[in-house]
């Protein structure tokens, strides 16, 4: 997606590695967890999730950590962690998209039963957490590189949660059950407040990290100047997911960015950030220091 074209090769979108990790459950049988930790990565990284063609150093290197709390038979209690990062232009930085925690993943598997996945029915809470989770990835990563980009994926995105609420037993994806969960993720993505972020979240990293290399001023003034988007979604959604979304993936390298700015700037940019994000104060007292 660096090249003039949307994208100038060949090849699967993701570059996946995933883990299960079962240390927690006391079983004869552990090879349970890596036969299916093979099978999801090669559910993820074998299949075509976009029409978009991907060089192969443009491919969106995620990271899938399902941690299993409890085992009955076929019965799995467990979390998610999903972590994604995309390449910036014109160097070997690569910046953080997504970094999620979700607390909410229970399913059912078969040691051996084949991964499937059909976008008019939903068969396991499983496959389409993680079909879920693919396209949020895809869904930020075109919007970094085109305004509103990615909004095809995130309407595939809701479209699993809209699929999801028929199934009574599946955590993760009811409305009002929890404002960090899949179905406050999709609705974040698309509601008007929504609006100013996504367009910050272009802004942000093809107008700002992406011009770095060339003119790290330049980027730097674009990316705190849109900084602001974020103050727009807090008076319209003070409890938005998209808020801790980005604080979880960007927070420090936004720190890192204002190690350069002016001391006005430094200044400033705590003050709003701390306005937004007032649990991170300690975090964010980085940016009340001198410019060395």
């Amino acid at each position: 997606m660096l090249c003039a074209a949307p994208f100038c090769g060949k090849a699967q979108e993701l570059n996946a590695r995933i883990t299960v990790n079962g240390d927690k459950i006391a079983t004869a049988n552990k090879q349970i967890f890596t036969t299916l930790q093979n099978s999801l990565t090669e559910f993820v990284n074998n299949r075509k999730w976009t029409d978009a063609t991907f060089a192969v150093n443009e491919k969106i290197d995620c990271t899938m950590t399902i941690i299993v709390n409890e085992l009955d038979e076929t019965n799995f209690k467990s979390e998610i962690q999903i972590q994604a990062r995309r390449p910036v232009y014109n160097s070997s930085y690569t910046t953080t998209l997504l970094n999620f925690r979700d607390q909410q993943l229970d399913f059912e598997y078969t040691e051996g039963e084949p991964l499937d996945y059909n976008s008019n029915t939903l068969t396991s809470n499983l496959t389409a957490t993680i079909v879920f989770y693919v396209y949020v990835i895809l869904g930020l990563d075109f919007d970094s590189f085109a305004p509103k980009g990615g909004t095809t994926y995130i309407q595939q995105a809701q479209q699993i949660v809209n699929m999801a609420q028929s199934e009574m037993s599946w955590t993760g994806w009811k409305a009002f059950d929890s404002n960090q969960n899949r179905h406050a993720v999709a609705t974040a993505l698309q509601d008007n407040a929504s609006d100013a972020f996504r367009e910050m979240w272009y802004t942000y990293h093809r107008k700002g990290l992406d011009e770095m290399a060339a003119n790290p001023d330049r980027g730097r003034t674009t990316i705190i100047g849109a900084l602001p988007a974020l103050q727009e979604v807090k008076k319209a959604r003070p409890t938005s997911v998209l808020l801790q979304m980005f604080a979880d993936a960007k927070l420090d390298e936004i720190i890192a960015i204002y190690s350069k700015a002016t001391t006005q700037e430094r200044q400033e940019g705590y003050k709003m950030l701390f306005e937004i994000y007032p649990a991170q104060s300690t975090r964010l007292e980085e940016l009340q220091k001198p410019v060395r």
